[in-house]
Order: structure tokens, then C-alpha cells, then sequence
């Protein structure tokens, strides 16, 4: 089958279709196994939604909800905002009818994967979230590892969160996973972007980067704020550039055809910057957040 053509960049509200701010399917986007959608709720909001083919997580943004799923509930605690602490959430399985209630309101991100397995519709408790601080000096970042092989079952879906202090770098040296290999895995990767804003409360930027291969072009380097999505089909990918003063956060999805495995390979002309740590400390504003609530200055 011909691979699909996708358009990397999707700029903030293009993808929208009501009720959701951000739809990415397969069907919407021309590939084969990763989704996303995002949803605003006012005060008291709810949305009903059925999973399908689906599994699904229910991941706070900002504020917290009710999930219902067919005939189970939970309440999740959720956060003020992606850069104040790591929330909990929610795993829906294939094939359940899902209604989720902010009596808050609230902003919610459903990552989402084919599934072949229908497993338990179940909690993740914020204090069970691994966070990882990786790279060193200006290419350290911090990995929330909340759904991902080694931290929560799930049958095809990865997903985890990564926070760039400003002037930082993240998804560094560029890496890719397109190729089934003993070392590298076929995995569709959405990324969703948010930045935090200035001092007065105008909005952030940051950059992000993605590149093919002779025989298979991708060229994206672009600007990203809040509510962008880049999508990588297949492709190095990295970095993901947080400017100075503007924290980044970014939300990323992953799925394959495979065996549900996270293995990637450095670009070859980068993969030294990896040994350098070696001798090079992170950055000491790491980590930014963890189960507990952040105030920002």
C-alpha cells in the first residue's frame, strides 16, 4: 500500500470539528494507528464521546473531571495548568461509551490508539507518574513517563509528556522510529504544544524541527505556541526548542503496527552529542513540576 501524505503542521483550531479544539485521527490525517483530540468544557460542561476502535486516556490540561465509562466512574484530581504539577488520568478501553463532566471547567487532551485488546477502564494516580530528567546542560528536559511500556499496560498506545526549560532543547540529538528493526520500532508520533506565556501574560513560542530522508521528504521547522500540533508520519525528529523565557511542554502520542516498544535511532551526525553528557550536568531548574502543585513567581 502507497505510504500516506501527511501535512506535519497543524496550526491551532484548523483541525477543530465541534465539540473538540484539535481532532487527529487516522482517518483525518491519511496514516494508520495514532490519535489525538483535545476538548474545552466550560463550567459544569460535559461531552460524550464513544471510544470505538479506540483505547483512550483522559489527560487534564487544565482543571479536573468526572469520567464515566459504560457503567464505572472516577473523579480525576487533574491540575491548574501543564506547567504547575503531573496530573493523573484515565484509561478508556476500546468499544465504551465515555461522558466526561469539568464542574470546574477545564481544557482535556484524549491521546488515543487502534486497539486490538479491550482492557480494564482504569486510574493512574499523579504520585505513580515516573519523571526522568535526561540530556544534560542546555539539552536537558524533563519526561513525565505516564503511559509508556515500562509504566502502564496499555495494548498499542505510548504516551508521556516532556517539559523544555526556556533556552533549552528537547527530543535531542534528533532521533527517529520508522523502521521496524532489533533496535528501532514503526511508531506514528503526534506531538501537541503548549508555552508558557510572559511575565504580563502574552503568549509564548517555541520551535520544532522534523526531516526525511532522500527517498522519503519531510521538511518541517517551525514556529509552535500554544494549541499547535507537528505531526511525524516517519522522519528525524529534534529539536523541539523552548526560546528563552518561555517554558515548553509538549504532549507526545505514538503507536505502531509492532510490538508496543519505544525504540528510536539517533541521527548518526548527532549521535555524539549524547556521549558528551558524560561530563556535563543537567540543567538545575530540572524538574520542573511533579505530583505536588507549583506556584509560579
Amino acid at each position: 500500500m502507497p505510504e500516506a501524505r501527511v501535512n506535519p503542521l497543524v496550526r491551532r483550531g484548523s483541525s477543530a470539528e465541534r465539540p473538540f479544539d484539535v481532532v487527529i485521527s487516522p482517518e483525518t490525517v491519511g496514516w494508520r494507528h495514532s490519535g489525538l483530540r483535545v476538548v474545552r468544557l466550560p463550567v459544569g460542561g460535559r461531552v460524550t464521546f464513544a471510544t470505538g476502535g479506540d483505547e483512550v486516556l483522559v489527560l487534564p490540561l487544565t482543571g479536573g473531571c468526572d469520567v464515566a465509562c459504560d457503567d464505572e466512574r472516577l473523579t480525576l484530581t487533574g491540575r491548574r495548568s501543564v506547567f504547575s504539577r503531573v496530573t493523573d488520568f484515565a484509561y478508556l478501553p476500546r468499544d465504551a461509551a465515555v461522558t466526561l463532566r469539568a464542574p470546574n471547567g477545564g481544557r482535556f487532551a484524549l491521546p488515543a490508539a487502534r486497539a486490538g485488546r479491550r482492557l480494564p477502564f482504569r486510574y493512574g494516580p499523579a504520585e505513580e507518574v515516573p519523571i526522568e530528567v535526561r540530556g544534560a546542560g542546555h539539552a536537558s528536559r524533563q519526561v513525565n513517563s505516564f503511559c509508556t511500556p515500562d509504566t502502564f499496560e496499555a495494548d498499542a498506545l505510548i504516551a508521556c509528556e516532556s517539559l523544555t526549560p526556556g533556552g533549552n532543547w528537547s527530543s535531542y540529538p534528533p532521533h527517529k522510529h520508522d523502521e521496524a528493526a532489533a533496535d528501532e520500532d514503526r511508531l506514528e508520533e503526534i506531538c501537541y504544544f503548549e508555552v508558557s506565556p510572559s511575565p504580563s501574560g502574552e503568549p509564548g513560542c517555541g520551535y520544532h524541527r522534523v526531516y526525511g530522508h532522500p527517498d522519503r521528504p519531510i521538511d518541517v521547522c517551525a514556529e509552535v505556541r500554544s494549541g499547535d500540533v507537528v505531526l511525524v508520519p516517519y522522519g528525524w525528529h529534534g529539536p523541539a526548542m523552548a526560546a528563552p523565557g518561555y517554558d515548553l511542554y509538549h504532549l507526545t502520542v505514538m503507536a505502531g503496527p509492532g510490538e508496543r516498544r519505544w525504540l528510536v535511532r539517533d541521527d548518526p551526525a548527532h549521535a555524539w552529542v549524547r556521549r558528551s553528557w558524560a561530563t556535563t550536568g543537567p540543567d538545575p531548574r530540572l524538574p520542573l513540576t511533579s505530583a505536588r502543585e507549583r506556584r509560579r513567581p
